[in-house]
């Protein structure tokens, strides 16, 4: 009763197996060999299949390596051109500076030898008035050693040219 329900369900031209016995053993309706169905042929199109593209074309992704070697070398040559021409204005610069204080340093020296004479006066007079009332102190003169040594440039700042 309930298969006989849905027989008015199913699409006309469909016939229900009687049993399950019968898919099982073939013995009923349907095909009863591979070879009753009809030959079908799978073939091309009309006109063939399209070709498939199988060579490589990647796309343009910037410079060559070439190109790259060549600007690299460029700017690094560039860089080395105006290195060399920073230390020649460098040494250029510096050998007027040292040819200058070469013309200038005997009055910087005389300037300086009189600065150190007026201090060493001051030195003096200051010494002669504090030992005043020492007897047999002769200012000026050392206590320790007997041997001149160029004065400490600590009393007064040496400027540079």
């Amino acid at each position: 009763a309930a298969i006989a329900a849905h027989r008015h369900a199913l699409p006309r031209g469909y016939v229900l197996p009687a049993t399950m016995t019968e898919s099982l053993t073939r013995g009923g309706s349907g095909v009863k060999s591979i070879k009753d169905l009809p030959v079908l042929q799978d073939a091309p199109p009309p006109g063939g299949f399209p070709s498939i593209r199988i060579e490589r074309r990647l796309p343009n992704t910037g410079p060559t390596g070439v190109a790259i070697f060549a600007v690299l070398g460029t700017v690094v040559g560039y860089g080395f051109y105006r290195l060399s021409q920073t230390k020649a204005e460098t040494r250029f610069t510096a050998d007027e500076i040292y040819a200058v204080r070469q013309i200038v340093n005997p009055v910087l020296q005389a300037e300086w030898d009189l600065r150190y004479l007026e201090h060493m006066r001051k030195k003096h007079e200051e010494e002669a008035r504090i030992m005043k009332n020492v007897p047999g102190w002769v200012a000026g003169e050392p206590t320790t050693r007997k041997r001149w040594l160029p004065p400490l440039e600590s009393w007064a700042k040496r400027g540079l040219i």
